[in-house]
């Protein structure tokens, strides 16, 4: 508990030590909300800040500290009539937005903590303060969240209905935080949430293309062909949002600009393309632009046979698909790494932050964490980012980056115990919760459950069929985990981060004793990033067992170079593979290519 200093006397000049219940808001969006009508929102807001301060605060002695173009800070003697102002202002907001559309509304978050705290006649100063922001920026649209201390002064069902959030970790404060999320007594009301998770990722149109000039026997068809394919391909991917083909159908022979498309339609990139045909071959030129800034991210020419294209032969639609996302990768990417946080929309954070885990190299690796931390903490309770931040602390761990490995493996945890808790059947979720417990806390029983259950939510999951197949490299079911990984492979073969696809694929052909094929895949996925340090003891195992041991030491040499701490004995304390006959294996072979006892 939080020692009490007694309240002093408080001439205008001094401040005083109390103990004080100190509640903070702010308006989710509100540069959204400014930016689309100004004089609006403001003027709402303000009349908003007087009605709480005359209707709800005074009458329950608060006192409202401050309050900014889109926050409040007010003060009480008490927690329950904190928490009964803070239940009355959520109330008072929804009823005020229910006159309005949706995309004028005003949606607060909130954050409460108890402590002892420096008062004066302006302002409300102390840790207590900058906690009570910390728990807000866990809450989501329409929510309200407590500390511990708080929750210690209200009697469920009495005072509120109380759900405990957990450990929650949140920025610049060492040790987690208990947290609770409240609402009013009684039966839960529906608070729609401001923006879905469509929202963590791009969306593009595919526009019709068109023909340079209309062949006799062609009448579109070609173009057609095309487009139909590309977007029935993209559709099956989780990565991006697609604009159905009714909708873009309708800018067909309409000379309308990216801007007036993007604005229609509320994409963020349109695809579109230009071909001609000999009635054997065609050439297509296509572009993918930003609707913001009208800005060509990408453009290329393909050439193919006709009958390749009507056929539904996949080689230029592979390829064409996979330019269009790593542009959208790197044009995310490049903007995350040169752009202030606050600008930023939530997709660009996470592309940019995944895309910079996986390149595994400790500066990118921790800007990747702040990235994902900033996406958790705008959107409040979405399963996606906190799965993502767990495969981060796991990788942490895995690279030899971790101080703390256990602090490591409790973080990853929990993220993924919060991502379950906001979406039970989230496949990513349950599949990188199924990681943790395979790389991290050797609970092989649990995880197979995990992957399981990720399968079953999501039958095409290729990251789970991954996962799931190299835990049965570990138990040394080789069979199976090639199986397993071969189908992951399959399911992605234009992933941006193949190199981790290949990499554990080479784990599970070791484990089947097909080494060529694990060398073939080893070196692939090193030729892709060598910074993997998995891949190189995978690597090493299969050269070694194919007599290249010369080769099999350069790879312990390359190994040690990224993870100079590694031992063997380090390694058989901590991997899930140590108690079945790979793991042994694997120690053997790494003692004998040079890795310290």
């Amino acid at each position: 508990m939080i020692a009490t200093r007694p309240a002093e006397a408080l001439p205008p000049y001094q401040f005083a030590w109390a103990r004080r219940a100190v509640l903070l808001m702010d308006i989710v969006e509100s540069v959204r909300l400014i930016e689309e009508d100004e004089v609006g929102t403001i003027s709402r807001w303000r009349d908003f800040v007087e009605f709480v301060k005359r209707e709800v605060v005074e009458p329950r002695k608060g006192r409202l500290v401050k309050h900014t173009g889109d926050g409040m800070l007010i003060d009480f003697d008490d927690v329950r009539s904190a928490v009964s102002a803070a239940l009355a202002i959520q109330q008072a907001g929804a009823r005020r937005n229910a006159s309005l559309p949706v995309s004028r509304q005003i949606h607060l978050r909130m954050g409460l903590e108890l402590a002892d705290v420096i008062v004066d006649l302006q302002d409300v100063l102390g840790h207590g303060v900058n906690l009570a922001a910390r728990l807000m920026s866990l809450a989501g649209p329409g929510e309200i969240v407590v500390s511990q201390h708080v929750r210690e002064g209200l009697t469920p069902s009495l005072d509120a209905d109380i759900e405990d959030l957990g450990d929650c970790f949140v920025r610049h404060v060492a040790q987690p935080i208990r947290a609770y999320r409240i609402r009013p007594p009684g039966p839960r009301p529906e608070v729609s949430p401001l923006a879905s998770s469509d929202d963590l990722v791009p969306t593009v149109a595919v526009v019709p293309f068109t023909p340079l000039q209309l062949e006799e026997d062609d009448h579109g068809v070609i173009g057609e062909a095309m487009v139909e394919e590309i977007i029935r391909r993209m559709s099956q991917s989780s990565d991006l949002n697609l604009i159905s083909r009714l909708s873009t159908t309708a800018f067909s022979g309409r000379d309308a600009t990216v801007a007036e498309v993007g604005a229609h339609l509320r994409a963020d990139y349109v695809l579109s393309g230009r071909y001609s045909s000999d009635g054997q071959r065609v050439r297509l030129s296509a572009k993918l632009e930003e609707t913001r800034s009208g800005r060509i991210v990408w453009a290329e020419e393909f050439k193919d046979n006709v009958s390749a294209i009507l056929n539904g032969e996949q080689d230029l639609i592979e390829a064409l698909i996979a330019r269009v996302f790593a542009a959208m990768t790197m044009r995310e990417l490049q903007r995350a790494r040169s752009q202030p946080l606050p600008t930023l929309r939530s997709y660009t954070l996470l592309m940019g932050a995944i895309n910079l885990m996986h390149r595994l190299s400790l500066p990118d690796f921790e800007r990747a964490q702040r990235l994902l931390q900033e996406v958790i903490d705008r959107g409040g309770r979405r399963p996606i980012p906190m799965a993502w931040l767990a495969l981060w602390h796991v990788l942490r761990v895995q690279q030899g980056w971790s101080g703390d490995p256990r602090q490591d493996s409790y973080l990853a945890l929990e993220c993924t115990k919060r991502a379950l808790d906001a979406d039970p059947d989230c496949s990513l979720a349950l599949a990188i919760h199924g990681l943790v417990h395979t790389s991290l806390l050797n609970r092989l029983d649990i995880a197979l459950e995990s992957y399981e259950g990720a399968l079953n939510a999501n039958p095409s999951n290729p990251l789970a069929w991954l996962l799931k197949g190299t835990l049965h490299a570990f138990r040394s079911e080789g069979k199976l985990a090639v199986e397993h990984t071969a189908r992951a492979r399959k399911l992605t073969p234009l992933h941006p981060f193949h190199y981790f696809y290949d990499s554990l694929s080479a784990t599970a052909c070791a484990a089947a004793g097909e080494y060529e094929e694990a060398v073939k895949l080893a070196e692939r996925s090193l030729r892709s990033n060598r910074k993997h340090t998995s891949t190189w003891r995978a690597l090493t195992v299969a050269q070694w067992r194919l007599g290249q041991q010369e080769d099999a030491r350069q790879s312990v040499r390359e190994l040690m170079k990224l993870q100079p701490s590694l031992t063997v004995s380090g390694w058989l304390r901590n991997s899930p593979a140590a108690p079945y006959p790979i793991g042994r294996e694997t120690a053997e072979v790494m003692r004998l290519a040079g890795v310290p006892e």
